[in-house]
């Protein structure tokens, strides 16, 4: 077993597995995070408050987030039950970091409706989630809720303007949720929603002809000279020097505390005695994802979270070649990144048959790790394949988030 993946088992286990799903503003950035559980069981709520090694966990890495202004710690939406309103069960945790969502199938009585005033009276910012317009029951909370959840999948986009124009008088924080596309997207924005929650970064919106941004070229050029056996630090020097500044930066960053080189690099060739033909081709591939003008960090950051992820439960799985697990995991939305469709882009990325298989069908043993982390980021716990031990997935997500703001970090300097 590697160094690393010992580290990993030696970790402290939560009793939960935990993912977090980003809560957007109108102009793409970060706002908030939903905390996603197993089962979304009461305990779990519980665990949060009277589980220190969770409750840290929570504040300290599902909570925090890299910035073009440096680090921030944003608030975290909490699904609760009627059983835990009601019971007075609800952990006392600090309102200006955690919002209250409270569930559509709850039973809305009057006395369910006084404990959400009394939570609302805290500090707590509200959430109503599976809204239907339909349904009378939702019109007393209306007036104590903060933000109104609106599932745009069930309610249909063409329905939308009528429901809004009709919660218009209430002066609620709308939030478009299951934004699949950005399409859907766009017109959400249109309707005056305030808040955005969905997979929609994921997916490209392919441009026809739409050609890859000249240093973009001479990243793929670099990671090209790097599968040759005949690679050289003179030979990428070479590539290099054509693009001075992409060069600066990518020594900047490699300088950075993101990988704790022993002492100042100053040149590509210095860089790959020190690190080695594998760690700068890791440093090509981070800066051949980081975003587009006009693409949010969030989905550099996912992509980041993705790569270390399937690379951490490689090591863990005994897999020698991590390496390529990390690539998969981090290209795996560079389709997304250049609105460019995978196959036709893949055409243009130099990488073996396996790992363009597992990234276009999830094939192989790579491809069955990307759709696990895929899974997991999504909060879909049951569909995991239990390759290593359940609480092992959530130690890797957690440095996979930690390691992810560290490079966000360097990136962003």
């Amino acid at each position: 077993m590697s160094k690393l993946a010992s580290t990993l088992e030696s970790e402290d286990q939560l009793s939960v597995l935990m993912a977090r799903q980003p809560i957007f503003s109108k102009s793409q950035d970060v706002v908030a995070f939903e905390l996603l559980f197993r089962g979304q069981a009461d305990g779990n709520l519980q665990a949060i408050k009277d589980d220190i090694a969770t409750f840290d966990v929570v504040m300290n890495t599902y909570a925090n987030i890299v910035a073009d202004e440096g680090s921030k710690r944003l608030p975290c939406y909490l699904k609760i039950t009627d059983k835990v309103l009601l019971n007075d069960s609800l952990p006392d945790l600090p309102p200006s970091l955690f919002s209250l969502e409270i569930l559509g199938r709850s039973d809305i009585t009057p006395e369910f409706i006084a404990k959400v005033k009394e939570c609302a009276q805290k500090g707590y910012r509200i959430v109503l989630a599976d809204y239907d317009p339909q349904d009378p029951k939702f019109d007393l909370l209306l007036n104590v809720i903060h933000v109104l959840k609106l599932d745009i999948q069930r309610l249909g986009l063409s329905e939308l303007p009528n429901i809004i124009h009709k919660l218009r008088p209430h002066q609620l924080d709308l939030l478009a949720d299951k934004v699949e596309t950005k399409d859907e997207f766009r017109q959400c924005l249109e309707m005056g929603f305030s808040l955005y929650q969905g997979y929609f970064l994921s997916h490209p919106m392919p441009v026809k002809g739409k050609k890859i941004s000249s240093n973009k070229v001479l990243l793929l050029q670099l990671l090209g000279e790097l599968e040759q056996d005949s690679a050289t630090g003179a030979s990428l020097e070479g590539i290099a020097i054509n693009d001075p500044a992409l060069t600066y930066k990518i020594l900047k960053v490699v300088n950075s505390a993101a990988f704790n080189v022993p002492r100042e690099i100053n040149s590509l060739s210095h860089a790959i005695t020190l690190l080695g033909m594998e760690q700068i081709r890791r440093w090509i591939m981070l800066f051949l994802t980081t975003a587009q003008d006009g693409k949010p960090n969030q989905l550099t950051r996912n992509m980041l979270i993705r790569g270390r992820m399937c690379e951490l439960l490689a090591e863990l799985m005994g897999n020698a070649n991590s390496m390529n697990y990390f690539i998969v995991g981090l290209l795996s939305q560079l389709d997304a990144l250049f609105d460019i469709d995978m196959k036709e882009l893949l055409n243009e990325v130099p990488l073996s048959h396996e790992l363009k298989d597992a990234l276009l069908h999830f094939s192989g043993p790579m491809g069955e790790t990307l759709k696990d982390v895929e899974n997991y980021e999504r909060g879909q716990f049951e569909q995991l394949s239990a390759s290593v031990d359940r609480p092992l997935y959530e130690v890797a997500y957690r440095h996979s988030l930690k390691w992810s703001e560290q490079v966000m970090n360097a990136l962003l300097s």
